[in-house]
């Protein structure tokens, strides 16, 4: 499938080193990241020891990444920054690609405000990333062209966004408490989904292609139908009378029961939940304190799940047995986010602590 391709959008944050994980679409995977004089470090699971480590970026370029994206199709990755700068960098080598023509002439793809998410086209070609302001933009990866603009995508920052499995339409959330989708041939948003009370920080087209599937930090999961745009269910994956509190981080589809998916919420427990809400099963750090997770992902056909804590550890849980087969402290300070190569056994975890490290499970 070719070296991995990364993301970078730029951001100004001389005050925090930060990285954010988002998801996984198609064959991409999802990153952010912050950094400034971090290093960025690749790691071994079960060695804990680096096998390589990539050189920080030069001082020309000031500028600190909170989002990174990578692509698997090619060797390059792509990233964005708070002062809304998008690159294309290779994995590698840890430089920008100079054969972009674009690039090579200092110019490059940008936002207005700061990039908050982004996410590849199932082929590649594309390119959304969506930024605190409410916007939207469609990029073209080999020329650096925007090929659609969303003025008005969000009234707030956009936390996700997605392509459609034909890549006609987005679907995006935002702080704004709503879900939409938007047409790439239109240009405009063809529909609206309101019902969650608080930020909606996940939202994704289910499998079968009849609904959307969308998590809330108003402690919620609800279930979308796509045509109606009608809640069909509500889920409360918490249990207990401050559930309502606990914003729910992320949800995960299960690549080989479409009917289930994992949701993370600000919990010691991580759960398999069907479409009807109910709880298949749940894997737990077995912590009072400092178990919390913040972030999981699922290995590629769904055989593992990784957590992390709030004591910066990861938790690996088999789905078939239920089990923690293992744990590891995998940063020195908080983690932000982690998540999975699509087709390699390899694992990113970002963390505040300034480094970008991958393991091989």
């Amino acid at each position: 499938f070719g070296e991995w391709w990364m993301l970078l959008a730029i951001a100004d944050l001389p005050f925090l080193d930060c990285f954010f994980v988002r998801r996984l679409v198609g064959n991409l995977m999802d990153v952010v990241v912050a950094e400034e004089g971090g290093e960025k470090v690749v790691g071994d699971w079960r060695a804990a020891t680096r096998v390589a480590c990539l050189q920080s970026r030069e001082k020309l370029a000031l500028r600190v990444p909170p989002v990174l994206c990578v692509d698997t199709t090619a060797s390059q990755s792509t990233g964005g920054t708070l002062d809304g700068f998008i690159e294309v960098w290779n994995f590698t080598t840890g430089k920008i690609r100079k054969d972009l023509r674009y690039q090579a002439q200092d110019q490059f793809m940008l936002m207005d405000d700061a990039v908050s998410c982004m996410s590849f086209s199932r082929d590649s070609e594309m390119l959304a990333t969506g930024s605190q302001d409410g916007k939207i933009k469609v990029w073209k990866i080999q020329t650096g062209q925007c090929l659609r603009r969303f003025e008005k995508a969000h009234s707030a920052g956009v936390t996700c966004i997605t392509f459609s499995r034909d890549g006609s339409q987005l679907l995006s959330a935002s702080f704004d408490q709503t879900i939409r989708i938007h047409g790439l041939k239109s240009g405009k948003t063809l529909k609206e989904f309101r019902g969650h009370s608080s930020f909606v920080n996940e939202a994704h087209f289910t499998a079968d292609g009849h609904t959307v599937i969308s998590a809330s930090s108003d402690g919620s999961v609800k279930v979308w139908s796509l045509k109606s745009t009608e809640c069909l269910n509500t889920f409360k994956p918490a249990m207990g009378s401050s559930a309502s509190e606990i914003t729910v981080n992320s949800i995960h589809l299960l690549p080989r029961n479409t009917e289930q998916f994992v949701v993370c919420n600000r919990t010691n427990t991580v759960s398999i939940m069907n479409m009807m809400g109910q709880i298949v099963k749940s894997f737990s750090s077995g912590k009072r304190q400092g178990g919390d997770f913040v972030c999981c992902v699922l290995s590629p056909r769904g055989e593992w799940i990784y957590c992390v804590g709030e004591d910066h550890t990861m938790y690996c849980f088999s789905v078939t047995t239920g089990k923690l087969e293992r744990t590891l402290t995998i940063h020195e300070k908080e983690v932000i986010g982690v998540s999975h190569h699509p087709h390699q056994n390899l694992l990113a975890s970002f963390s505040e602590d300034g480094t970008l490290k991958l393991w091989r499970p």
